[in-house]
């Protein structure tokens, strides 16, 4: 397959929410056939509810800083199937991406066909499958997983990682992962092996005695964030967060971290954690290589600031506890701006909870809908919203329905864009591709 041909294949599996198979069996199986390609390199797995991206990619960079070829595997993407994949901080290549694919693609059909494999592997199975093959090729001496869904029965979780992470566990995935915090919990929690080391930073009582029974269960080694890392000098500068860090009594001062939110101080301690662990295992990680890939981390699609005036924010929150956040960085950033939320949602998100937290910061709420089937219309929106808008405008389009966002707005206001990772990819993909061009539509509001 060429790159179109690898595209298309995808396509034909369907979402890979809609057509999600958990379970190892399968994954465990191909992988076996290819050769065991994820034993070639330690690993580092990462769970939780939110944050799990950007722990990964902080951890992914430090260790990079650290002098480690590194592959960084995160789900779900924004733009191109290619972010998934990286090595030392760069997409897999179109070509290297379809030429893995093709192979795993033989592999999994032969098997198929000797009856070897009870179905053919599912959209995340089949990628998961490609980064591990293509971590090996490319010859990574570290791996950074991140889980894609739940994690004891998810298919990232073939590995005896060096470290697991469990950042903070609320309610999403109900359908597949259970509906109480403890259930949920349970499944993150999956990702735990005996004798492992393990950095938590769940704090909701219900789910860290979950976390720490199955530790207990393991006889793994536990380290709380809340316990083992001591915050100070905690300060920032429009949502940009410096601090010094103590790590069992070895101090970090001055750290400073790019990602915008007061929760990106709780991801940056998970994976500074990490990394301090993993350093007490023999890796060769300095103080230096810490402070240097924090400083230099990158995740896009979080509290991401496309246009200065008015500040345009882009963010890919689409359960409560991520809109939480988001609320929480306007309350304390953006105090007495006017706000015009441009909000988008798939139908099977928590819309009448996120609706209580989100509407009342906006002036204006502009109701879109990516291209996609699962999204709420305008009209749903409002019927399952717990929370009436002031003022309505519906527009469909999200790059139309922001153009106009802007076009109202003066220079000191603020246009937030969030609900929807769909709807961050779409307006993300808009600005790259130059359909979106953001300076030329701005402008003060008539009057």
């Amino acid at each position: 397959m060429n790159y179109a041909e690898a595209l298309d294949f995808l396509a034909a599996l369907g979402l890979e929410m809609w057509r999600a198979k958990l379970g190892l069996d399968a994954i465990a199986t191909l992988l076996k056939a290819l050769g065991e390609p994820q034993q070639k390199y330690p690993t580092a797995i990462v769970a939780g509810t939110n944050g799990k991206g950007s722990t990964s990619a902080i951890l992914a960079s430090i260790l990079q800083k650290a002098g480690y070829r590194t592959g960084l595997y995160t789900s779900p993407h924004l733009i191109r199937v290619n972010e998934r994949i990286r090595v030392d901080d760069r997409e897999i290549s179109d070509e290297d991406f379809a030429r893995r694919l093709t192979e795993v693609r033989e592999v999994a059909e032969r098997l198929f066909a000797h009856r070897q494999l009870e179905h053919l592997p599912s959209f995340f199975e089949y990628l998961t499958a490609v980064a591990f093959w293509h971590f090996a090729r490319a010859g990574v001496n570290f791996a950074v997983l991140e889980v894609g869904m739940g994690g004891r029965l998810d298919a990232t979780n073939v590995t005896q990682p060096r470290v697991a992470l469990i950042t903070p566990v609320d309610i999403d995935h109900a359908e597949y992962l259970g509906t109480t915090r403890a259930a949920i919990a349970a499944e993150k929690a999956g990702v735990i092996k005996p004798g492992q080391t393990v950095v938590s930073a769940c704090e909701n009582p219900e789910a860290a005695a979950v976390i720490r029974r199955r530790c207990q269960e393991c006889e793994a080694n536990l380290f709380e964030t809340f316990r083992f890392a001591q915050l100070s000098n905690l300060r920032h500068v429009e949502g940009q967060y410096s601090f010094d860090i103590s790590l069992n009594g070895d101090c970090l001062t001055g750290l400073t971290s790019p990602l915008r939110g007061r929760f990106q101080v709780t991801n940056a301690v998970t994976a500074l954690t990490a990394a301090y662990q993993l350093a007490q295992q023999g890796f060769h990680i300095s103080r230096e290589a810490m402070m240097e890939g924090l400083r230099t981390a990158s995740w896009p699609g979080r509290l991401e600031v496309l246009l200065p005036q008015p500040l345009v924010i882009l963010d890919g929150a689409h359960n409560p506890a991520a809109t939480r956040e988001v609320a929480a960085f306007v309350r304390e950033n953006l105090a007495g701006k006017v706000v015009r939320l441009i909000y988008a949602s798939m139908r099977d998100k928590a819309i009448g909870e996120i609706s209580r937290t989100l509407f009342p910061l906006a002036a204006e709420v502009y109701l879109s809908r990516p291209a996609i089937a699962r999204a709420a219309t305008a009209e749903e929106i409002l019927a399952a919203a717990e929370y009436q808008p002031r003022r309505v405008i519906v527009q469909p389009e999200p790059v139309r329905a922001l153009e106009a966002a802007c076009q109202a707005s003066a220079p000191e206001d603020v246009v937030l864009v969030t609900g929807s990772l769909y709807l961050a990819g779409t307006i993300k993909r808009a600005v790259l591709d130059g359909t979106l061009q953001l300076q030329k539509i701005a402008r003060p509001a008539a009057g």
